[in-house]
């Protein structure tokens, strides 16, 4: 896959009027509590009510949108509030599916027969990678957000569980909230922690894939409390 396609885990959100929802809420142009009446969104993005439909549902499920009754969907709350709860998720979450990722690693490494679907997902991550650097050099930071979940969403992906895949999903949008609130601080010390945790992986290294995920997610954690709390902000 090109660092250009969507991935097929972000791009469950409508195509791509889902994605410019999902960029005007996080990106604040959309603001917590607005109203999201499909005829104004469809005008907006110029494109039919069916889409639009679509893309809520889909953000919904991602924790970005709510439906109340008699007043439609609306932008969800900011997660700022819940963002201690998120970081805890995250790092019970995805050092499990670091560990489950290792162990198929080591389970292929061992066995002379070629899995062609892990090398796919391997190259989409590899690609993913690639784009981040370009992204980092050109100091395109906005764009940096899409592409961390993107890759998180690999590894969970590689992990071959599809529980893993649905509870990261479900809170999906509110870590890229968050994670784009800090993104010029984190962003650029965060990506190449990635490699780090690829490699462990790749190695089939259980407990050090788990270990060093945690620990990524832990100092992404830190350095948004340590953002929140600077005055200077």
């Amino acid at each position: 896959m090109s660092d250009s396609a969507p991935s097929p885990s972000l791009s469950a959100h409508g195509g791509s009027v889902g994605t410019q929802i999902r960029a005007d809420i996080i990106g604040g142009r959309l603001e917590p509590g607005a109203k999201l009446r499909e005829a104004a969104l469809a005008e907006k993005y110029e494109v039919s009510r069916i889409p639009i439909r679509e893309a809520l549902r889909s953000l919904e499920a991602e924790g970005l949108v709510e439906s109340r009754k008699y007043s439609g969907s609306v932008v969800a709350p900011s997660p700022v509030e819940d963002a201690e709860d998120l970081f805890e998720i995250r790092i019970v979450l995805e050092a499990a599916t670091a560990k489950r990722a290792a162990r198929r690693a080591a389970a292929l490494n061992a066995s002379d027969v070629p899995d062609l679907k892990w090398r796919e997902q391997r190259k989409e991550i590899n690609d993913i990678l690639g784009a981040g650097d370009i992204v980092i050099e050109q100091e395109r930071f906005e764009d940096l957000a899409v592409l961390n979940m993107r890759f998180h969403f690999a590894i969970a992906e590689l992990s071959g569980s599809l529980s893993f895949v649905s509870l990261l999903r479900q809170i999906s949008g509110k870590i890229e909230w968050l994670y784009s609130l800090n993104v010029t601080r984190r962003g650029p010390q965060a990506w190449p922690e990635h490699r780090e945790i690829i490699a462990a992986i790749d190695a089939g290294q259980v407990e050090r894939a788990a270990e060093v995920m945690a620990r990524h997610v832990r100092r992404s954690r830190d350095s948004y409390f340590a953002m929140m709390s600077d005055p200077s902000r």
